[in-house]
Formats: structure tokens, sequence, C-alpha cells
């Protein structure tokens, strides 16, 4: 392998190194900066980096949700500038996504204006929009920053420091859920009810040694904002041990009587994957079902969601069975779909997929880290409390001989040297025994400052009483954080408190059903099966009707399309491409329309791509059965084909063999046509009898019909009888092949013909 050289030294030291060893390093070093700083929540807080700086940012900016709105554009170039040097798009998108309540469980920000909708329309521009925090934000994961209770690292320019994680108070990677994507690794958690996540943490609090499965008693599974039913409950426990798996989700469908006798399919609540476009595409499906014949029965569709909710009306026949047609939804669209959970999320610094157990015992364990660390802060304010407290009640006693000190003195410095070390040189005191007195002074320096600062009114009686008072729950709030930082079923009945705490102010209802039910069965009706006509005009729009309205019209439909046949309701069409393919098209995958409807392109029901190929023939399965056709290619390769060959299951085949570089020209079906005539680019003609070219199998390339010249081709051909008329336009004039082009024999060299 080829080595490379770096130059790392001063001393131009040389160093070798493998391409591969330097590749694979700057490799790891990206994917782990995108999986750790970009795509994947922390466990601990459940927020991405730039989750995080966007609530930090609005923290700081005092945008709490007792606030004013302010401008996302304000929030965003904020962000951008202190913390998040990554662009405004994915700042913008982080903040819009934790407004939307049917994402998550419980949106973090509070947006005023047009924020997206679950339908798929996007959020206004930030310049439109405002915000500020949701209460539970401020509460459950930015409270107590002040207390020193998490880690604070330089943001991306060193200017300013940024916590390293949120003081979450409870687990919002289960609360929210998240979705990411890194290098060779994704994470996909659904939202979890709040108040069953509470309850499931506090049950691992009291006994640590709890199972997932035990879990689950409390978590039933996700709880989605759009609600649904969760249809395989059995499968859960398996899949939160895991931390992978699919969970399969239904809408909500309720049948109501609609006027005239009939029946309306209501779609109240769809499956969490839907939300977005897929809501526009469920839509369309159901109407491609009722087109392709799959159901008779759904008359019409309307969307009537709303900010309230969903609602979608599906208005059946009066004869229509709707459990049938609502097995139909289940079965044949996404009405049910599969939630693809993947708990992968930073645990320790680095990329793990976690158990629901161990996403608990994360967040627990980051609890009894910030209570350790806040409770320090707070006992750390209160011993200083107390010897302030402590020196004012001192010096309360002796409050004269503290005023004779201070009036005896030249300088702060003076009195303060005298109560804290005793040093009385220098002051006047009235008598030996105040001097005396103040030599055996020993406050502490904070006690001195705090003594000297001490206003005349703190002498007044209530005032002494209230330092007293004071005095007093400062000592109860030490022996109260001593206790919670020395007792671990302190700090977890301090931890559970503040659980409770949330649990009474944010709670909800679930919204999610779970359940165990039995697959959707759909039993497709059977159709009837009548004569129809297909039409096709030459761009590929194909559309099929009943016989009688092709009779009716039938003089304007042939000269619109280039082909017009009978065919079976239930038959296949096959259309026949320059590529040498042959694509299998069912008719009642066309629509059944009117005389005057266009139809749909065949690139919508086969694999037929109009952009790359030109289709040659189209023909009716069942016709080809007894037919044979001719296929004649540009390289002047020709041969029969036995139409039974045709009749194949698979949507594409290839009808003929090529030679590279070859394509084919023509696909005929010959009935009192005798005789071909080739004609090629150059303008050379060969007419010879079609009993000369042989029968082959599809796979065969076929015989040669003409000796080309250099650079020539075969351009294309036409099947004549011996007598009649057979005019064909060339270079813009009339020409009879008969009187033209005289009698040949295949594999000759043709005749040119001059215009």
């Amino acid at each position: 392998m080829k080595k490379d050289t770096f130059v790392t030294t001063p001393e131009d030291r040389i160093l070798q190194t493998e391409y591969s060893d330097v590749m694979k390093k700057s490799f790891i070093d990206y994917a782990m900066s995108v999986i750790v700083a970009r795509a994947l929540p922390d466990v601990r807080d459940g927020l991405k980096p730039v989750q995080r700086r966007v609530l930090y940012d609005m923290h700081e900016l005092g945008m709490g949700y007792d606030k004013d709105y302010r401008k996302s554009a304000r929030i965003v170039g904020d962000t951008m500038g202190k913390y998040h040097p990554h662009g405004d798009s994915s700042i913008y998108d982080a903040l819009v996504v934790m407004t939307q309540g049917f994402k998550k469980g419980k949106p973090l920000i509070d947006g005023h204006g047009n924020f997206g909708n679950i339908e798929g329309d996007g959020a206004a521009a930030m310049r439109y929009t405002e915000a500020r925090l949701e209460k539970i934000a401020q509460v459950g994961l930015l409270s107590d920053l002040d207390k020193d209770v998490v880690d604070f690292g330089p943001n991306f320019d060193e200017t300013l420091k940024e916590p390293t994680v949120l003081p979450a108070r409870f687990s919002n990677l289960l609360v929210n859920g998240s979705e990411g994507i890194a290098v060779g690794m994704a994470t996909n958690i659904p939202p979890h009810n709040l108040n069953e996540v509470i309850d499931a943490t506090k049950a691992y609090i009291e006994n640590p040694d709890i199972t997932t499965a035990e879990l689950l008693n409390y978590i039933k599974g996700p709880d989605f904002p759009t609600g649904g039913i969760i249809v395989n409950q059995s499968e859960l426990p398996e899949i939160y041990e895991n931390g992978v798996g699919k969970i399969k989700v239904r809408g909500r469908v309720s049948v109501e009587k609609a006027k005239g006798g009939k029946i309306n399919v209501v779609v109240t609540e769809i499956p969490y994957p839907m939300i977005g476009d897929n809501i526009r595409k469920f839509l369309s499906d159901v109407a491609q079902l009722s087109e392709t014949k799959k159901t008779s029965d759904l008359t019409d569709i309307s969307n009537q969601s709303s900010k309230d909710g969903i609602r979608i009306v599906f208005e059946l026949r009066k004869d229509a069975d709707p459990d049938n047609f609502i097995n139909m939804l289940y079965k044949k669209t996404r009405l049910e779909d599969t939630f693809g959970y993947n708990c992968l999320a930073i645990a320790n610094g680095r990329p793990e997929t976690l158990s629901l157990k161990r996403v608990i015992e994360e967040n627990v364990k980051f609890q009894y880290e910030v209570l350790t660390r806040k409770y320090t802060k707070l006992l750390e304010k209160e011993l200083e409390k107390k010897e302030i407290q402590e020196g004012l009640i001192r010096a309360v006693n002796v409050i004269d001989l503290i005023i004779e000190i201070l009036r005896g003195s030249k300088d702060r410095n003076m009195a303060k040297l005298c109560m804290t070390e005793g040093k009385t040189a220098g002051i006047n005191f009235k008598s030996k025994e105040s001097k005396i007195m103040a030599s055996q002074l020993n406050f502490t320096e904070k006690q001195a400052n705090a003594i000297l600062d001490m206003r005349l009114y703190k002498l007044i009686g209530l005032e002494i009483e209230a330092l007293l008072n004071e005095n007093e729950e400062t000592l109860a709030n030490i022996a109260r954080y001593e206790d919670i930082l020395s007792h671990k079923e302190s700090m977890s009945s301090v931890i559970i408190s503040d659980l409770e705490a949330i649990k009474a102010e944010f709670s909800s209802i679930r919204r999610t059903e779970i359940t165990d039910a039995e697959e959707a069965v759909f039993e497709e009706k059977k159709q009837e099966v009548i004569d129809v006509y297909l039409c096709m005009d030459r761009f590929g729009y194909a559309k099929t009707m009943d016989v009688a309205t092709f009779e009716r019209n039938k003089e304007t439909l042939e000269a619109e399309n280039r082909y017009c046949f009978p065919i079976k309701s239930d038959g296949k069409t096959v259309v026949f491409t320059d590529d040498g393919l042959m694509h299998t098209i069912k008719v009642k995958d066309l629509p059944f329309v009117k005389a005057k409807d266009k139809g749909i392109p065949i690139d919508n029901v086969s694999n037929f791509d109009s952009e790359t190929e030109r289709f040659l023939f189209v023909a009716n399965v069942e016709d080809l059965k007894y037919k044979r056709l001719v296929f004649v290619t540009a390289q002047s390769m020709l041969k029969f084909v036995d139409g039974s060959e045709f009749d194949v299951s698979k949507r594409t085949v290839a009808a003929t063999k090529l030679n590279d570089g070859d394509s084919v020209v023509c696909v005929f079906s010959p009935e009192e046509e005798k005789n071909i005539v080739l004609r090629t680019e150059g303008g050379i003609f060969l007419r010879f009898g079609l009993e000369e070219i042989p029968e082959k199998k599809k796979t065969a390339v076929g015989v040669r019909g003409m000796k080309l010249t250099k650079g020539d081709r075969v351009e294309d051909a036409y099947f004549t009888k011996n007598a009649g008329d057979n005019i064909i336009e060339y270079n813009g004039r009339s020409f009879d092949l008969h009187s033209k082009v005289k009698p040949g024999h295949r594999d000759s060299k043709g005749t040119k013909i001059r215009s």
C-alpha cells in the first residue's frame, strides 16, 4: 500500500503513516462529532445539542412562560451567534418541532403564529412567528441552573459558557421522544405519557431491582399525541427490553349513519407515522383503491380535519360492509403502520441502545447527581448565612461595645481588626473594661463585615426578633440539607416529591390505546367480468369503458387514440417497447371512465418509463395466444415469435434478445399481410415475403433481414398485401411500395430509392 508523509516537527522529522489509518481516524472523529454533537439526544435530559441551546438561550433572554412572546428570528439569531454556529435553518427547525403538540408529548416551547400543522404544512418564516418557553420547560428542565447543578463548558469560540446538559427533573427522553439520523446509526423514540413515566420513575427509586417487564405495569407503552391504537401489546416487553423493535399502530375509526341510509366511516385518530404528507398519501391511496376496483363501496371522501382534530370521512354505499371497508383501510393503506422503535441515545458520553429500565436508571442517577450538587450549594449558602447571623446576634448582645469601637477607630480597617483579632491599639475607649472586652472579640471576617455594614434600624426589638427567627430557620435548613446529603432515603423522597409536583401540575390523560388485535382481514369482492374497450393514445394515456359507450363514440375515440380494442375487465394488456421489453398491465388497474375522460399514463400502473422508452405495439394478451408477432430491429434482425410466449405473470420481461447497441423499431402482428418492406435511414428499401422469416423463441436474436452498408440502420418496416394500394409518406411525398420497390429476398442489399 502507498504511504504518505507528513512533516510533524520543526526539525523536519518525517513520520510515515498509512492512508487507510488517516482516513479511518478522520472518519471516526467526524462520525463521533455528528453523533454526539448533532444527531443523538442525551439520555439525561432527552435533548439534542441544538434543542438544549435553543432552550438555554431563551432562558438567558428571559423568555419565561409568564413573559411576552418574542420574535423567533431573535431567538434563532441569538442562539446561532452564541452557541450553535451551524445555520439558522437547523435552529429554527428544532424550535418549531418543540412547539408542535402533534409531535411532542409535552411541547417545550409556546409558539405564537403559524408553526405548521399535522398535515405537513410548514411553519411560517421565523420573522413572522413568536415564541416563549412553556412552563414545563422552565420548571422541569431549566430550574436551578444558578445553583451549579450541571457542568458548563465553553461555547464554540470560547467566549461564553453553556450547559453540557440541562437539569431535567423528569425523563424528557421518554415523555417527548426523539428522532435523528447520525453516521451509521439512527434513533427513533416515541413519546410516552408523563404520568406513567413519573410513576415508573418512582417505582424504580423505591425498588432499583425492578425489571423492565414490571416497569411496563406503569408505562403501558408509547402515548402518541395523535392517539391511535397499538395492536401488538404482547411484543412490547421484548421491544422495551432490547431497545429496538416494531410497534404496530392503527388509526381510530368509527361508523356513523348518514342521510339517505348511507354509511360513513370516520377516521378520528391517525397512526403517529402518518403525520405530515402521509395524510395526503393516505387519501390518495384510498382514492386509488376505488379507481382500481379494489372496492366498489366508496362514493365520496372528505377531509374535515381542523385545528380541533382529525376527521376524515369516507361515504359508503347503502349496502356496503363497513367492517370490510375498515379492514381494507388497515390492510391496504397506512392507516395501520409500523413505528420502528430504536432507543439509541448518548449515555456516559457514547451512543448506546438502551432498555426502558436503563433509560429510567440513567435519569434517576442524574437526578441524584443534580440534587447532590444543588443541596451542597444550598448548604454552603445556609452555613454562610448562619455564620453571619450568629455574628449579628453576638453583636447585638454587645452593641454598646461595638459602637464604642466604631467611635474610637480612625478607619474601617482598624475597627475590623479589633473585632476579628482583638487589636485595640489606636482606638479610644471610654474605660479600661471596654478595652479588655474589645481585646477578647473574635468575630470572623464575614461577621465583621456584616456588623460594619449593619444599619441602625436592625437594633429595633422586632428586627432583633426577626433575626433570631431567621437564624432558627437557617439552622433548620442546614439540618434538612445535611440530612438529604447524608441519607439516600431522604434524597429519594425529595426526588419523588418533585416528580409528584410535576405530575400534579402537568398531568395528562393517555391518548393511545394499547391492546392485542387480530390481523386485519380484507375480503376483496370479486368484480363481475364484463367486456370493455381499452383505449390508449400516442402519449401513453390509457383508459377503459363499457362497450356501449365505445360504440356510441367509436369514430371520435379511434381518431384520438392509437389503440382501441376489446378486452375483458379481468384481462391483461401488454406493451412492447423499443428497448426490447414487454410490460404487462392489468385492466383492473386502469380507470373505468367516460368517453371524454383522459385516462392515466401507463407509467403509473406498470414499469414503463416514458422518459427512456418508446412503446411500439399494444395488444390484448388473450388475442396474442392465437397470433404471431414479427420483431424488426435497427440492425435488421428479424424473427417471428408465437404470441402464447407473452402470457406471463411478471410485470416486465424481455420480449426479445438484442445485440449490443441494437433496438426494436417495429413489432407487428400480420393478418392478411404477405410481404414486409424494410427501410433504412439511408433510403434503401427491400421487399420480400414474410414466409422467409423463421419463427424463433423470444429469447433468440433472430436472422438478418437485409445487408446494411456501414453506418446505416433500419428505420422502419411496412407490411403489405400482394395487391392493392400501399401508399406511404416518404420525404414529404406519397410513395407506392408496390410500384417503387421490386420484390427481393431476405438477406440481400435492397434498392436505393431517390425521392
